[in-house]
């Protein structure tokens, strides 16, 4: 982010051109919203480096939105454009490529990137020109002080410890010991920091607490550890192929764990390895019942499953980052429609007063730095697909939590 004295000098001539633009015309934003050209929506995307193969789902998830929107008639009469750029899974990137779009590409609206480090950095980039953010998976609800984000990504402002102790009244007592292993990637190291007290708290011993760097190769002496404390849970906060890496290097020493969780993984690799049989992680959306019964989710699911076979994605199916990243398009949608305006302070006022409906539920923005209810449910891989398994009200129907 800029200085203090960038960003005032920044709101000073925002502030100038909007009071020139009051005294040339009476009704500035309506004359906008009254345009004959396309909505301009921008945002990036990792679709390059170690976080593509989750990036990749998010932009499918963007074109379906987009199609049907501009079936609908767009918004406020408008045709809607992505301008989409690739971030490479970097942060430092995706701070520069939000600043091109604001002055160079000169879009009208931002939709927030994958993942927490680059949303952070898109969130700096907003803040210094009073950009509204809808975003979908920022991990670190700490961290989000800017006044208009909106997080889409429903978990709470507490996860650390809420998550995880949801974990833990679905273990039911049969836990006794867990190892702890964590890639330092921002998010899914604060989510593995945060459950080591709740263990404790709740009675699993911690045999093995385990911190390895974020694009790390070699997972050998990790899962030799692992294997040496035996626990009755592996608990690891992992992000895109690091799950799948140490059960590959976990089978090569003969060793199964008992009961696996893993924070973020890409799905479709999880799910369809032999080794991710029974792994359970966080999940916001399923294109499962019940939730899919939410107005809108079966057409999602039906127009996902056939793109993502269209570009050969190995698990056709809406799952949680796919739930969230099409909600945060809702979202954003839907302030347009409700405001008729595409002012974002307008914006920001009325999803902080009302929220807004998704597939995932009604998502509220006034709790603390503007998170609302904790909506994160359990699921489980059995039989190569993810199913949901916990809380009993959202369990998919015939599925049965397995704890061994």
């Amino acid at each position: 982010m800029s200085d203090q004295s960038n960003t005032t000098a920044s709101l000073s001539r925002r502030n100038a051109l909007q009071g020139g633009l009051a005294l040339a015309a009476a009704s500035a934003l309506p004359a906008i919203a009254q345009g004959t050209g396309p909505i301009r929506i921008g945002s990036t995307l990792a679709l390059t480096g170690p976080l593509a193969q989750t990036g990749i789902l998010h932009k499918i998830v963007g074109e379906i939105f987009l199609g049907q929107l501009n079936q609908a008639g767009g918004l406020l009469g408008r045709k809607v454009e992505w301008v989409l750029l690739d971030d490479q899974s970097k942060p430092e990137v995706t701070r520069t490529l939000y600043e091109r779009l604001l002055t160079v590409d000169k879009v009208d609206l931002l939709i927030g990137p994958y993942a927490t480090g680059s949303i952070l950095s898109a969130m700096g980039v907003a803040q210094r020109y009073n950009k509204i953010l809808v975003h979908h998976t920022f991990g670190i609800p700490s961290l989000a002080k800017y006044d208009m984000h909106f997080p889409a990504w429903p978990i709470g402002a507490f996860p650390e410890k809420t998550v995880t102790n949801r974990v833990v009244d679905m273990l039911g007592g049969k836990v006794k010991t867990v190892a702890v292993v964590t890639s330092k990637f921002p998010s899914v190291h604060f989510l593995a920091l945060g459950a080591r007290p709740v263990f404790k708290e709740r009675g699993i011993d911690e045999v093995l607490f385990l911190e390895f760097e974020f694009g790390a190769k070699d997972f050998g002496p990790i899962a030799a550890r692992v294997k040496d404390a035996n626990p009755d849970l592996l608990f690891m906060g992992s992000i895109g192929l690091e799950g799948n890496q140490l059960l590959e290097a976990l089978e090569k020493l003969n060793w199964t764990p008992k009961n696996h969780f893993y924070t973020y993984p890409t799905p479709g690799p999880l799910a369809l390895s032999p080794l991710g049989k029974d792994a359970l992680s966080f999940t916001a959306y399923e294109d499962l019942p019940p939730l899919n019964a939410a107005p809108g989710a079966g057409e999602f699911g039906k127009l996902f499953t056939e793109a993502a076979k269209a570009n050969n994605i190995a698990y056709p199916y809406v799952e949680t980052q796919t739930g969230a990243s099409y909600s945060a398009w809702q979202v954003l949608t839907h302030a347009v429609k409700e405001t008729k305006s595409l002012d974002d302070k307008k914006m920001s006022d009325y999803l902080k007063k009302n929220g807004a409906p998704t597939i995932i539920g009604k998502v509220r923005f006034d709790g603390p730095n503007n998170y609302g209810d904790d909506l994160m449910r359990i699921k489980q891989v059995q039989d190569q697909r993810w199913v949901l398994v916990y809380p009993d009200e959202f369990k998919t129907p015939g599925a049965k939590l397995i704890i061994k």
